[in-house]
Order: C-alpha cells, then structure tokens, then sequence
C-alpha cells in the first residue's frame, strides 16, 4: 500500500559520529541565512575548520555523537502510529527525517518519498517557535532540493510553520519543568528558560522568534500559577557576529552574584536531548554554576520520547489535516527587512 500522507520532520539535526562533525560545522557556517559572514566562502569553511577538534570533544564527552535522529525516529514512529488510528482517512501515515545540517537532509527525504509513491506531504518543523534562521531556512533548503531533483510537481504541500503555544506541546513542556522541580525539594528555585540564540542582524530585520520563546514561557508559567519566579536567556552563540542576549551564561553568573542558590534550567526551544541540553547545559554551564556559588543547579529533562509529547505532535498534525491548512496565519508574513526572495514559499500547495 502506498503513503497516503508524509510527514517530513524538519530540524537542524547533528553529527552521528566525530567523522559526521567537519561537515556538519561547514553546512552551519555556509549557511548564509543563519550566520552572514564577510567573504562567506573563505571564512565559513575556515571557522568550520577551526572548531572541529574542540566539538568533536564535546561530543565524545556524551558519548560520540548526537542523539537527536534516533529521538526524532522515536517521536515520529509514535506519532503516526496514532495518526494511523486517529485520522483513518488520512492513513497510511509514514514519516521522513529532512536534517538541515547533517544527513538524511531534505534530498534523502525527498527520494524515498517519491519511492514510496507519496502525494500529499507535510513540511512539519520540529522548531516549535518560528524563526527565519531555523524553520525558515530548514523549509528553503526543502524547496531547493525538490527543484534539484525535479520534484517540483511530484508532492501536494501544506506546512506546520509553528506550534510553540499549541496546548498539547504546553503541558508536555510543563510536565518536564514539574518533574524538575522535584529535585528541589523544599528549595524554591529559579526557573531560567534557556533558548538556542540568534544572530542580532535577524532579529533587528523583524524575526518573530523572541516574540514566540516568550509566548511559550508564558504559557508553561501559567499552567504553573507564576508560583516561580523565572527569566529567559539565550544559548550556542557561535561566530564571530553579535547574538541575541541575555546569554545562559551570563545570567547563570548574574543569578549566582544576587545570591541565589537554586536554578532550574528549561531548554524551551528544545524538544529531545542533544549537544545543546546534554554538553552545554548540564555540563558547561553546571560547571560554571557550581563555580559561581549556586549549590542546586539541575535541568529539567527533555520531552524526548515521552508520550504526552508524542500525543502533543500527533494532535497538532490531526488538527492540520481536519482544518485543511495550508500553513499558519503568520507564515505569509515577511520580516519587515526582508531581502530573501525565497522566503516564506510553498511550492505545489495542496489546494
């Protein structure tokens, strides 16, 4: 029986082994629409370079390689298996892994794709909250790849651009930051919302991402009564141009200089674990909190594979299919700076 519907599970993706590292670092710094660089073609791949060796000890300090496709394999199984009793009409449901950075990318997808006889696709990024730089690059190189590989016309689209406040995504975000602060015990902590940075030049053009991390902390905070106090920051600045702030990093320092002695860390833009929860937070920065004076410094743990999660991604795409959504109300809108042509692009809309 062939694919009634794909799911092609978008994501930045990471090195599966230390050899997968030098290309993974190449593809991030030459791709211009996350880090613009002077003389791009010379400099990217001479940062790349430069920093192989250190990223490739960071991650054989979490044991050689990223975990992110084998988390992402679980979810989407889990998904569509629930998909494929939920929205019968819409079934066989099977999902395709589309990396921006690492393999299988969008090319991979697309080819198995079109063997397996699929129609109807669905772009769904796994980034909850939009940003031109994550899921608008990831839905670039998707559109890029079907013209290289004269798919132009073989796939009907529709595209999950945002999901960042969904209610399902809300209480599985929630669940973690409460099993978290279990390890506090009597100890009321900070709850320091950390989301992966962006280069200044995107958000001065108008990016919406701040703007969604936010709605996302409001939302976990509300389903917990604003009994904590909290703070968001910014992480994995990397290259030599200026980042969204407050950093982690600083605001661990800062948190530690005003006395506090308990923090509990929430990776909000993250939805399984990977170099940036497992190395940066829980080592990296742990350290430096352990350094400063905080005595209690733990992380909640990442969704990963956890059911309600799961359940969370199924419903959101169920509802996109019953609503026969082309994408959100906001995708269509550019960032008031915008100079990218391709942006915001849907080839072959399924209606």
């Amino acid at each position: 029986m062939s694919v009634k519907t794909a799911i092609v599970m978008l994501n930045l993706g990471g090195p599966k082994n230390l050899a997968e590292v030098a290309p993974f670092l190449l593809e991030l710094f030459n791709d211009r629409e996350i880090i613009k660089l002077p003389a791009q073609d010379l400099l990217g791949p001479f940062i790349a370079k430069k920093r192989v060796k250190a990223v490739q000890q960071n991650y054989l300090d979490i044991g050689g390689g990223s975990p992110i496709l084998d988390w992402t394999n679980k979810q989407a199984q889990g998904m569509v298996d629930i998909l494929d009793q939920i929205s019968p009409e819409t079934a066989p449901h099977k999902f395709y892994v589309a990396f921006r950075y690492a393999k299988p990318d969008s090319q991979n997808a697309l080819k198995a794709m079109k063997a397996d006889g699929v129609n109807r696709a669905i772009a769904f990024t796994q980034y909850p909250q939009y940003s031109c730089a994550t899921t608008g690059s990831s839905l670039n190189e998707l559109w890029r790849a079907s013209k290289y590989l004269n798919l132009e016309d073989a796939f009907s689209w529709s595209i999950i651009d945002r999901w960042g406040s969904d209610i399902g995504f809300i209480k599985a975000m929630t669940k973690t930051v409460k099993q978290g602060l279990e390890g506090f015990g009597e100890q009321e902590p900070v709850i320091l919302f950390s989301a992966h940075s962006l280069p200044l030049n995107i958000i001065k053009r108008g990016d919406p991402y701040p703007a969604e991390i936010g709605a996302s902390v409001h939302e976990v905070m509300k389903q917990l009564d604003y009994k904590y106090s909290y703070i968001l920051s910014y992480q994995s600045e990397v290259g030599p141009v200026p980042w969204q702030g407050p950093s982690t990093e600083s605001v661990i320092e800062k948190l530690a200089e005003q006395g506090h002695k308990n923090v509990l860390v929430v990776p909000i833009a993250f939805t399984s674990d990977h170099i940036e929860t497992l190395h940066e937070l829980d080592i990296e920065y742990a350290e430096l909190a352990a350094k400063k004076g905080i005595i209690n410094f733990k992380r909640a743990p990442a969704m990963n594979a956890s059911q309600d999660f799961i359940e969370a991604l199924a419903h959101i795409v169920n509802k996109h299919l019953k609503l026969n959504e082309l994408y959100s109300q906001q995708y269509k809108l550019k960032c008031p700076g915008c100079t990218n042509e391709q942006c915001r692009q849907i080839i072959r809309p399924f209606r």
